[in-house]
């Protein structure tokens, strides 16, 4: 069967299909990926055949697909929430189609196309944690979140000390707001690592000893050995934090960043700090409580079964198996 995924040219999109297009490749399908180029390279790296329709950069509209729908002939096209475009050009064609989530259902007014139509949806997020009225009036096809991140020769060395995971993402970072929630975490009894995306690890000045920065990190290889992470509240962190059952800071910035750490918080399995609250002194204050020496348990426990609830989901091998049925 011929497969073709699609999905916005950016980390935050592309890397949640990518388990899914895997292991519907190794399931012995033929896979294709309709994306910008920005994401080609991870994508070539694992073996999914990428490919930019018409001058693509970012965004797929329908007439940029629809002449590589009738050159490639799938049989059935999985397009990610960001690509309503992608549904148009597959419908028109005549191809099923089916929707792929990259978390929580977001809300309206953050800058994208919510779902429409009647084709199933491919969920990621727990069921505790998605949107009830998605929960109640939509198709769900429960599929376990898998992280997904470039192999790297870093290594971690673990000390005794906790570990403190500070990420703000790929697109919504700052130098202002880095700088401070690495003033307040520095002065933890802990090790903070911090990648540092799109700000530059210089921008950042004297660094603290207990403090790490890179412009990157393998982050689905360092999660396990976290003890909490600070984070802007993207999807692709908080379900990476939560299938490893560790206790979050969100420290919201945009997008669907609120409503996250609005749903975490009240599933007790994360704090945040609005921006008007940010503060290197609130930053360490919360986060203490998040660290195993100091804090509320609850926060872990909390953390640990919404783990415990997404291991119990499909895994892609699983759910690569049934996408015949749905061609």
């Amino acid at each position: 069967m011929r497969v073709l995924f699609a999905a916005l040219a950016s980390v935050g999109h592309t890397y949640p299909l990518i388990p899914l297009a895997v292991a519907a490749r190794d399931a012995g399908h033929e896979v294709r990926f309709a994306a910008g180029e920005n994401v080609h390279a991870p994508l070539l790296r694992n073996g999914l055949r990428p490919f930019r329709p018409a001058d693509v950069f970012y965004e797929i509209y329908a007439e940029d697909l629809e002449p590589d729908l009738a050159r490639l002939r799938p049989d059935l096209v999985l397009h990610e929430w960001g690509q309503p475009g992608v549904a148009i050009a597959a419908e028109r064609a005549g191809i099923p189609s089916l929707w792929h989530g990259f978390g929580r259902m977001f809300p309206e007014g953050i800058g994208l196309q919510l779902p429409a139509g009647t084709r199933p949806h491919f969920d990621i997020c727990p069921p505790s944690l998605q949107d009830k009225r998605f929960l109640a009036t939509t198709e769900r096809i429960e599929l376990r979140p898998v992280p997904c991140s470039e192999p790297d020769p870093w290594r971690l060395e673990k000390t005794s000390r906790p570990l403190i995971y500070l990420t703000l993402g790929t697109a919504f970072g700052t130098p202002e707001v880095l700088a401070t929630a690495i003033r307040g975490l520095s002065t933890l009894d802990a090790e903070v690592l911090v990648a540092s995306g799109r700000v530059r690890p210089e921008e950042l000045g004297a660094l603290p000893d207990n403090v790490t920065v890179r412009a990157w990190l393998p982050q689905a290889e360092l999660l396990p050995h976290v003890d909490a992470v600070v984070h802007h509240g993207g999807s692709g962190t908080t379900l990476g934090a939560l299938g490893v059952g560790a206790p979050q800071l969100i420290l919201p910035q945009g997008a669907d960043h609120f409503a996250n750490a609005e749903a975490l918080g009240a599933a007790g399995a994360a704090l945040s700090l609005l921006p008007g609250e940010l503060s290197a002194e609130a930053v360490a204050e919360r986060t203490r409580k998040l660290l195993p020496r100091h804090g509320n348990p609850e926060h872990r426990d909390a953390a640990l079964a919404i783990a415990d609830e997404i291991a119990r989901m499909p895994s892609p091998d699983e759910v690569a198996r049934t996408l015949p049925k749905w061609a």
